[in-house]
């Protein structure tokens, strides 16, 4: 691959040393090295993170918040302290703002079930052109139960908000702004303090749909002053079937609960029941407590990171796949946004995305095909599918170069 460099790789991030954290990397698919570039996805899982699932279940598994045995206050500890490496890693307030949830899903149809439940007919909720299903569903269902209005921000030609039309969509019904912090389908880092500035001058709360920004940016919901902000563990470098709900806790000890049963209550009698304090309120049923572990201990992980030289390692990551793919004849890249993620969306003419994936695939390189959960992004280009290469700080230049030579090779195969 002769592709025109970027600027030269820092020099600060050792990502062998990094790779080395992540056994499943070292793995051969289809006779060739694993390149792993689906992490938009779900990230892999340092061995950390393995180490700590494995002695949670080994050696402390318990029910949590009940038990007076050794096993069920270990078991307690280790779950309210994931809760405490979550509030940190978020800089919320309280742990009391931190619900444990099963993803970034549950948690906005949390907020659209609980804090929409007092929406009345007529109240909007503002969305953008660039969500995903997570935060476009949840409030169609709200929608259908209560007669809000949806009203929705387009995009640009570049895959960003188009902020002009911002004012625009409020009015004096808006009840709530809820968008994405980073695009899934195209990698825009969408500028939420902007946002958050806005809704805040007109006194509407909003919801950030963090899932693919922790991966990549450091996340202070203070500083960011938003209401509710919402990631899932595995996107993280957690587990899957964990994620959190941050809440303003004015917001969360106003809100009814999502769900009954388990420990979210105080008393119980067939005449009345009284609910539990913040979060455990929202957390009805056993939770997932290996999950909530395991994604503490990946925070942990992510925190002892030279975070600034991953990111700094991610962008030149970034630069340098785009210009090797804009090499590819017939390749197009969906979606460039002047701030983006390590996310490269693309067509390739006279190739369809899912006979490219199986190609690449074959090659040992693991993209995704199809419309990633974000189908009004796909219609607002015109594309039924794109392939999806996304990177995170333990991909390397050399996963790169053969993911460009697969791209030429797919092209003389089906284009």
């Amino acid at each position: 691959m002769n592709a025109a460099m970027p600027p030269p790789m820092p020099e600060a991030w050792d990502v062998a040393a990094v790779r080395r954290d992540f056994p499943i990397l070292e793995q051969q698919v289809h006779g060739h090295p694993l390149a792993y570039l689906d992490n938009a996805a779900t990230t892999q899982k340092p061995q950390a993170v393995l180490d700590a699932l494995d002695r949670y279940y080994r050696h402390d598994n318990a029910n949590v918040h009940r038990g007076v045995h050794a096993l069920a206050e270990r078991a307690t500890v280790a779950f309210e302290a994931a809760r405490e490496s979550a509030r940190r890693f978020l800089n919320a307030r309280t742990t009391r703002e931190i619900v444990f949830v099963r993803g970034t899903t549950e948690a906005i149809n949390l907020v659209a079930s609980s804090f929409g439940g007092g929406f009345a007919e007529g109240d909007e909720v503002i969305l953008s052109a660039m969500e995903h299903h997570a935060n476009i569903v949840p409030w169609q269902l709200l929608r259908e139960r209560t007669g809000i209005v949806l009203r929705v921000l387009p995009i640009t030609a570049a895959g960003e908000l188009d902020l002009d039309a911002l004012p625009g969509l409020f009015s004096r019904r808006t009840r709530l702004l809820s968008m994405v912090h980073v695009s899934n389908a195209l990698g825009t880092i969408n500028p939420v303090r902007e946002l958050v500035a806005a809704a805040r001058e007109r006194g509407v709360p909003v919801l950030l749909d963090g899932a693919q920004a922790v991966p990549h940016l450091r996340v202070d919901v203070q500083a960011l002053d938003c209401d509710f902000y919402a990631f899932s563990g595995h996107k993280a470098f957690g587990p899957t079937g964990i994620g959190v709900l941050y809440g303003r806790e004015r917001l969360l000890e106003a809100m009814p609960p999502y769900q009954g049963g388990g420990e979210m209550i105080r008393t119980v009698s067939f005449e009345k029941t009284t609910y539990a304090g913040l979060p455990h309120r929202y957390e009805a049923g056993t939770p997932d407590i290996a999950g909530a572990i395991g994604l503490g201990q990946a925070i942990e992980y992510l925190e002892a990171l030279d975070w600034d030289a991953a990111t700094a390692y991610e962008q030149w990551l970034l630069a340098y796949a785009t210009e090797c793919l804009m090499q590819v004849p017939g390749l197009r890249i969906i979606g460039q946004a002047r701030d983006k993620v390590a996310v490269i969306s693309f067509v390739m003419d006279g190739v369809h995305p899912h006979d490219m994936g199986t190609i690449l695939d074959r090659c040992g390189l693991a993209v995704r095909a199809g419309h990633h959960c974000a189908m009004p992004v796909m219609t607002w280009y015109g594309v039924p599918a794109t392939s999806r290469a996304s990177m995170a700080f333990y991909n390397t230049p050399e996963e790169i170069d053969r993911l460009a030579a697969a791209l030429h090779y797919a092209r003389e195969m089906l284009a």
